[in-house]
């Protein structure tokens, strides 16, 4: 029997002898390793930042290519790395962290085992460059296996240590075809150094795409949480944030100190924001995220996720860090204990932030209602009596109004008892207001008589009584898919949303004109590509005729590129040398279009404007630019009653008319459901919260509008008396 050649059966048994166990080759077990410490690129940067910040650096810059595939630079100016350690660094289990086992418990660094460095030269190519204080010169040095490929070289360099890795994975044919799209793991990093800058106040921290002038993350070093929160998640998030402290002191065996920043119930976000870091450690804490989730779902909407910034500090002896191979999570003692004493703190803060939220608005009701309702006398002729002792005339009850527009218990949801807390998204719209007043005046772009021609039309075209009615009107909540319902006084309207959003984005466009801000697209859209997916769609040109699509394609993203100068100084619509749509304007503050019409709005611009007259041209743009950013149903459909069947994952059983059971919940495709129920409640938010505040404050309505079905009076209070008196 040839014992060197075992049996393929792995399981032994009879028939056969069992395997041989072997002792795998060094090389292979450090692979092995590596693939278990570097998942990732964004894994490496981790690696590298936590490593820079263990180094005391206060200033780190990462530059990343095709997702960190082909590259990953950190560079800091940290304490550096000495010329004897060079030879060891990138060796397995090499750290100035630790000496024993012991020292784990007391362990303050991010980095301990050693592994880090040494796995990326398994992976990648790794070059180092190095200078501590006092050296006249740095050194460079490159690495693989763990081991120097070359004597450490004499160098320029600035104080501190840079660390290159290329071409990570090249020797890992399965990982890199898990990792194809090049540009999926910059997200994460991005979002990990977003984290760091918010927790370490005191570093500056950069990243940025290599070849890129702007970086997407630039912090700068602060003495205010808040003032980091707000440069890297802006001014929105902050504005809707409480400050929560909780500490156990008093426990002897679980003393922890927990500070940080939750959202309010204000807050309306897709998607939760969790910045966790235990003893300046970013980790995740799934138990803990679970329970703030479930305080949450009471107090959100249910489509709005909330943000959340903690920093939990308890005794080194208390913390187990060495439990995940990235070091990802932690283990914590009395783990159920903290997560309890941090739920209930955030319940009663909550709590405490819904009642003030709720006081004020009533508040507001109130004044606003006794205001109101002396204007309507006033405007009735009344003469209202103010000296002490004297009452004012009662107002005839088929001639009292219900609410005013900024009374929110005039609105539809509030009697929708059972769903008010998922439907009610942000009752308070005082900063909303704010932000809409504060451009109701831009500055203009330039003395164009073609532009202010276009605005006097919408001045000369205004209806003054559907003016009136949209100063003082009341929302009360969507009809269907397209009609929503307001009041004025003591009528009541249906209004296409889709035709009076269109029409205020229009007359924004020309307000706005020369002075927008920009939205930056995360990656740059090619024209040719949006273009032949506007044509795909055309069903004036058949699937077969894709040269013909073609040839459109390229003749409308010729007349972009040739036009882009100036729609991009008028319109704020950036396309690049190369044909990309990189910027697109800021028509309507706190509002997004959705980019599923993206392509419908590159070729209506690059076929529909009237290029070769100004006038026409800047009408014609802005009219497209009106269409793409009005509130459209979303693409997919609506998810609410019977709608529901269109997500049935089982499309046979619907063709064929077969009975469809709505509660099977195993049958429907519930990612996509969640999708279209999020596009769906985010697109009645934006017509509740930003639509109709805009609308009263810009909107000027156009005569077309009193005929063509877009405003249409469904019922006055006072024919209803009548109509009841009679019966």
């Amino acid at each position: 029997m040839d014992v060197d050649h075992p049996s393929p059966r792995v399981g032994g048994g009879s028939g056969g002898d069992p395997p041989r166990i072997r002792r795998l080759e060094e090389s292979v077990v450090n692979r092995i390793a590596a693939g278990e410490v570097i998942q990732r690129p964004s894994s490496a940067v981790k690696e590298l930042v936590e490593n820079s910040l263990d180094a005391g650096a206060s200033t780190v810059s990462v530059t990343v290519k095709d997702g960190g595939l082909k590259l990953i630079q950190v560079s800091d100016d940290g304490h550096g790395i000495r010329f004897e350690d060079l030879p060891i660094l990138c060796e397995r289990h090499t750290t100035s962290k630790l000496s024993a086992y012991e020292d784990l418990q007391t362990i303050k660094s991010m980095g301990f085992r050693g592994e880090a460095l040494a796995s990326m030269t398994y992976v990648g190519h790794v070059t180092v460059t190095t200078i501590t204080e006092g050296q006249l010169h740095g050194y460079r040095v490159c690495y693989k296996d763990g081991v120097m490929e070359n004597e450490p070289k004499p160098c320029a360099a600035v104080k501190g240590t840079q660390v290159m890795v290329e071409n990570l994975f090249y020797n890992m044919v399965a990982r890199r075809k898990t990792l194809q799209n090049s540009n999926d793991d910059y997200p994460k990093i991005v979002d990990f150094i977003s984290r760091f800058a918010v927790h370490h106040i005191n570093v500056n921290f950069s990243c940025r795409k290599h070849g890129a002038n702007r970086a997407d993350v630039h912090s700068s070093s602060t003495s205010s949480r808040l003032d980091a929160i707000r440069n890297i998640y802006g001014a929105s998030v902050v504005r809707d944030l409480i400050e929560i402290e909780v500490s156990d002191e008093d426990a002897g065996d679980a003393v922890f100190k927990m500070d940080g920043y939750i959202s309010n119930a204000n807050y309306v976000a897709k998607k939760i924001t969790m910045i966790l870091f235990i003893n300046d450690r970013l980790v995740d804490c799934t138990a803990l995220k679970r329970a703030i989730e479930f305080v949450y779902s009471a107090t959100l909407p249910q489509a709005s996720k909330p943000f959340i910034y903690m920093s939990i500090n308890l005794p080194s002896e208390h913390v187990d860090v060495n439990i995940h191979p990235t070091k990802k999570e932690v283990s914590l003692l009395n783990q159920e204990r903290i997560i309890e004493t941090i739920k209930n703190t955030i319940e009663e803060k909550l709590r405490n932030s819904n009642t003030t939220r709720i006081f004020q608005t009533q508040l507001q009701a109130v004044n606003s209602s006794a205001f109101t309702q002396v204007c309507t006398q006033k405007d009735k002729g009344t003469d209202v009596k103010m000296a002490s002792g004297m009452k004012s005339q009662k107002t005839p009850v088929s001639q009292m109004v219900r609410t005013d527009p900024r009374n929110p218990s005039g609105r539809l949801h509030t009697y929708w008892h059972g769903q008010s807390s998922n439907l009610e998204k942000k009752s308070d719209l005082v900063s909303v207001r704010n932000v809409v007043r504060s451009r109701r005046n831009p500055k203009d772009a330039g003395d164009l008589s073609s532009r202010h021609e276009l605005l006097m039309e919408i001045d000369s075209h205004c209806h003054p009584g559907l003016l009136e009615v949209i100063k003082n009107c009341t929302y009360v909540g969507l009809a269907d898919e397209v009609l929503a319902l307001i009041q004025c006084n003591t009528h009541l309207y249906l209004v296409n949303v889709v035709n009076v959003s269109k029409e205020l984005m229009y007359q924004q466009a020309l307000r706005r004109f020369g002075n927008f801000n920009a939205i930056q697209l995360s990656e740059p859209a090619p024209l040719q590509e949006l273009l032949l997916m506007a044509l795909k769609d055309d069903e004036l040109i058949g699937d077969e005729n894709d040269e013909e699509k073609l040839e459109i394609a390229e003749v409308n993203s010729k007349i972009l590129k040739e036009n882009s100068e100036m729609i991009n100084e008028y319109f704020s619509i950036h396309v690049d040398q190369d044909g990309n749509l990189t910027r697109l304007p800021v028509v309507l503050d706190q509002y997004t279009p959705d980019m599923d019409r993206l392509p419908e709005f590159v070729l209506t611009m690059g076929n529909d404007v009237t290029w070769d007259d100004e006038k026409e041209c800047f009408r014609t743009a802005a009219a497209a630019v009106g269409n793409f950013y009005a509130l459209h149903p979303p693409i997919l459909p609506n998810p609410s009653g019977s709608g529901i069947q269109l997500y049935k994952k089982n499309k046979d059983c619907m063709a064929s008319g077969e009975h469809f059971d709505s509660t099977d919940e195993d049958d429907i495709d519930h990612e996509l459901l969640a999708e279209a129920e999020t596009a769906w409640s985010q697109r009645e938010w934006t017509i509740q919260h930003v639509l109709f505040p805009s609308m009263r404050l810009f909107l000027k309505p156009p005569k077309s509008m009193a005929t063509d079905g877009t405003f249409v009076q469904i019922a006055s209070l006072e024919k209803l008396y009548k109509i009841f008196e009679r019966c």
